[in-house]
């Protein structure tokens, strides 16, 4: 039995998530007509700039990974995966196809499992898709999010701000918080099996983090609608101080040094919509600062915004009070989901050391490997008794065939970087 489990549910959200990336790029084709139909040019240019520049950085990262597991022997382990060399799976991400092809991997391990010749093929499925939800987070912050801030500055220049409208950008925003949600729930699947955490966990994730990403794409939506030159410095600026202590956190995360500042790059990117956990040990201080700037950012923007709806006629045909009234919405928004998110750590965050959690990739070959033994043994005794018989090799270079054996050891895969982002969460 493997150490992973990839569950119905698992299974449930990986098909809607291939879903929902079909049909995410039928509403960009939509979306794009649509501007190019109406004369919009402008809007034309950024969306496709989005839409690009988050595909650039998706397959950048998903190639990266192909590439670290290609120094490593056997690290390919479905058909779909072995089917291609280096260089043809280099040209498939050329062409943008590098998210289909690690979901065909996910797919035939999980639907042709039982004619699958892999020893432990829960485990390789939790693998992949440990990539699989990462990347979709990139995406989520790197196209998604902004594209929502274009729409929303879309609708309020134009006065568009019916039940309808509304409702698109709530469900939107609601597909984002869903994406991060899928990120939180791959983490889970390193929590020994006593730590599960049960959906309402996820429910109230998937509650904060809406409130807290709504309030900021509405924050920055009002400011775009009245100040569209000086978004792009604020996002610039706010970019480089975000960016800034991303390196001071001293990341970790890639095999490769330019990797690595590709990784922090983008998590200034991630943090300038919502927080995401990047260093270990506490992370309180840091969370608060980061929020503590985030609140003061928002209450700027929608003060600005404000000051622009006070002269008369008002730059947008909104009376005063209802402006004020929705600046002071959206900040109060953001504070309930700070106050649903402190709920969260108070009654369903567990708190764990680092080597409580699945996977120890302190013992085993290369950067997603990890040992385990195939007899049953308590759990702190694991990794000392690997540990003596890797020393044991180390020293003699032979075993000794004069008496029973050690057991054999069950190798098996873990995802280095999702334990790593599961270390940061959970300690």
């Amino acid at each position: 039995m493997g150490v992973f489990k990839f569950s119905p549910e698992d299974l449930l959200f990986t098909c809607l998530g291939l879903v929902l990336l079909l049909l995410d790029i039928v509403l960009d084709m939509v979306a794009v007509c649509n501007f190019y139909r109406e004369e919009d040019y402008a809007s034309l240019c950024i969306l496709l700039l989005l839409l690009v520049g988050s595909s650039v950085l998706v397959q950048a990262f998903s190639w990266l990974w192909f590439s670290y597991e290609d120094e490593n022997e056997d690290q390919r382990q479905t058909k779909v995966e072995k089917c291609l060399n280096p260089f043809m799976l280099k040209f498939l991400h050329v062409l943008q196809l590098g998210m289909y092809f690690r979901h065909a991997g996910v797919m035939e391990l999980t639907f042709f499992r039982s004619l699958s010749d892999i020893r432990d093929p829960e485990s390789v499925t939790v693998y992949l898709n440990h990539d699989l939800s990462m990347l979709r987070l990139i995406e989520t912050f790197s196209e998604s999010a902004p594209q929502l801030v274009l729409m929303l500055t879309i609708m309020l220049q134009s006065g568009e701000l019916g039940p309808v409208t509304v409702l698109k950008a709530c469900g939107s925003a609601s597909a984002i918080a869903f994406s991060v949600t899928m990120y939180h729930r791959s983490l889970r699947s390193f929590l020994p099996d006593k730590e599960k955490q049960r959906m309402m966990s996820s429910a109230v994730y998937f509650l904060w983090n809406l409130l807290l990403i709504s309030s900021r794409l509405a924050a920055l939506a009002l400011f775009a609608s009245v100040l569209p030159c000086f978004v792009f410095a604020h996002i610039f600026c706010s970019w480089t101080v975000l960016f800034f202590f991303v390196w001071w956190s001293e990341t970790d995360f890639m095999d490769s040094p330019c990797g690595e500042w590709l990784y922090r790059a983008t998590v200034g990117l991630i943090w300038y919509f919502d927080w995401f956990n990047v260093a270990e040990g506490r992370t309180r201080h840091r969370t608060l600062l980061y929020h503590g700037y985030m609140l003061v950012d928002i209450s700027l923007l929608c003060s600005l915004w404000c000051w622009k709806m006070s002269p008369d006629p008002p730059y947008l045909e909104i009376p005063p009070v209802y402006a004020v009234i929705t600046a002071v919405s959206v900040v109060v928004v953001y504070i309930l989901g700070l106050l649903i998110k402190m709920l969260y750590y108070r009654c369903y965050h567990p708190n764990l050391a680092k080597e409580e959690l699945k996977g120890d990739t302190t013992v085993g070959q290369g950067p997603t490997m990890f040992k385990t033994f195939s007899v049953d043994q308590p759990d702190s005794s694991i990794s000392s008794a690997a540990n003596e018989v890797l020393e044991e090799i180390h020293h003699t270079g032979v075993s000794d065939r004069s008496g029973p054996g050690a057991p054999a050891p069950d190798i098996k895969r873990c995802n280095k970087r999702m334990r790593k982002l599961a270390e940061n969460f959970y300690s």
